[in-house]
């Protein structure tokens, strides 16, 4: 919805608020442009301000040349619970995965009750064309509701994760992050967070204000698991942002 100037400006804020790790997300980022300005012209401009710019995609865009230090595909299923969740894209999601040139595509999973079950499965089947996998949970903006996973789910399919990461699957989250995600045993640190709404606005502090009730009891974003943890010093999570991110 911005114009690349006044997107730029809210970059330039962002980072002016100590901001120094962007992901830019939507809606669809790939659909952004402002006359021949394209959103690899906002990637390139971001790079100049931020030690590392991510991206996160629907897919549904080829993969190519995209100038960002790492690149995301929301996945969220094999192809009958995908389309459920993402409608019939399904083939042509993997055929952009299989075509990106990128040298540092990732996957996002966000666990559901529609997909949890074969969760497994679907990180063995992701895993030969991306460089890693991360994962969240679904979170109810509204309120509770049928997608969410009680805790026991959760802690079900996070040490079937575990499993899979020890044999070698590419899980980028950190073991400490998955482990502490089974009852949210971790201290959240939100200040550390500028988010910037599609009008321009920022805020800072918790990802869902202004977009939803908090509820830190029902958390499922990992990213923000991982910053805490490595904010507070846990290793492993500094070593996820620097291996995710690309930056030394």
């Amino acid at each position: 919805m911005l114009s690349y100037p006044k997107a730029i400006e809210v970059l330039k804020k962002m980072h002016d608020l100590g901001a120094r790790i962007l992901i830019i997300e939507g809606g669809e980022p790939f659909l952004w442009h402002d006359g021949n300005y394209t959103i690899k012209d906002i990637i390139k401009t971001a790079s100049r301000y931020f030690y590392s710019v991510g991206i996160t995609t629907n897919g549904t865009f080829p993969i190519i040349d995209i100038p960002a230090n790492v690149v995301w595909v929301s996945f969220d299923g094999l192809k009958e619970n995908f389309t459920k969740i993402r409608g019939n894209c399904f083939d042509k999601v993997m055929e952009n995965i299989k075509n990106s040139n990128h040298p540092n595509l990732y996957v996002n999973i966000t666990i559901n009750s529609i997909n949890v079950d074969e969760i497994p499965d679907l990180i063995k089947f992701i895993s030969k064309w991306v460089k890693g996998i991360t994962i969240q949970f679904h979170y109810p903006y509204d309120g509770y509701d049928e997608l969410t996973l009680d805790f026991k789910k959760r802690r079900w399919v996070l040490n079937k994760i575990i499993t899979l990461k020890k044999e070698g699957f590419p899980i980028s989250d950190s073991y400490g992050a998955l482990i502490s995600l089974k009852d949210n045993s971790w201290r959240c640190h939100d200040w550390l967070l500028v988010n910037a709404e599609p009008d321009g606005t920022i805020n800072q502090g918790c990802y869902l204000k202004n977009r939803g009730k908090v509820n830190c009891a029902l958390c499922g974003f990992a990213a923000h698991t991982e910053l805490s943890r490595a904010f507070d010093m846990h290793i492993s999570s500094i070593l996820v942002g620097r291996k995710v991110f690309k930056y030394h």
